[in-house]
């Protein structure tokens, strides 16, 4: 064989190696755009590379499958679906109290399904593996709750953080907390008589 035909061979595999290569890349890039949806361009933004980002998403991806999360029974679901329609009842007369009731409701929530709750952003990187898509939400109410907790939080906000807890709170339980008693009744999705600050 000629040297030529050597060198156009080794090129040649070369070439392929690096389009395998970057398909490789790309598949993987999906499969973490697909998981993460959201909290993929959030880590994006943070981190000072692509490559970079898609470790840090890679590596929840592996602290979360060394958890050991357990389903609810029925009858923690039926306490914890009774509990937010407490929550959203209290609301009304006590919009303060309500929310940060629901930030405990919730963390007792993610902690009984086997997520860590010491650290705030540890529960997020572990939760982003499999609830990305409604972490935003909780993001927003922690964000309002702390403002509660300073006494900065309007009535209007308060009743958001409520709506954003809900959101993650419904996930996790596996249905909607407040459920319908009749298919024609509109979703109770917030509480509706506070008055405005």
């Amino acid at each position: 064989m000629s040297s030529i035909a050597i060198v156009v061979i080794v090129i040649v595999i070369v070439i392929l190696a690096a389009v395998v290569a970057a398909a490789v890349v790309a598949t993987r890039r999906r499969a973490l755009r697909s998981r993460f949806g959201p909290e993929y361009d959030r880590v994006l933004a943070e981190q000072d590379s692509r490559s970079a980002a898609e470790r840090e998403l890679r590596g929840r991806e592996r602290r979360h499958a060394e958890l050991t999360l357990t389903p609810l029974t029925d009858e923690s679901r039926e306490r914890y679906a009774s509990a937010w329609e407490e929550i959203q009842a209290r609301f009304v007369d006590e919009p303060t109290e309500a929310v940060g009731a629901a930030d405990e409701l919730v963390t007792r929530l993610v902690a009984e399904r086997g997520y860590p709750t010491e650290d705030y952003e540890d529960q997020l990187a572990h939760l982003s593996v499999e609830h990305a898509r409604t972490l935003t939400h909780y993001r927003d109410a922690h964000e309002i709750n702390l403002a509660n907790a300073r006494g900065e939080a309007s009535t209007e906000q308060l009743r958001q953080a409520v709506v954003h807890y809900r959101t993650l709170f419904a996930e996790l339980l596996g249905e909607d907390p407040v459920p319908h008693t009749r298919p024609d009744e509109p979703r109770p999705d917030t509480p509706q008589d506070a008055p405005s600050r």
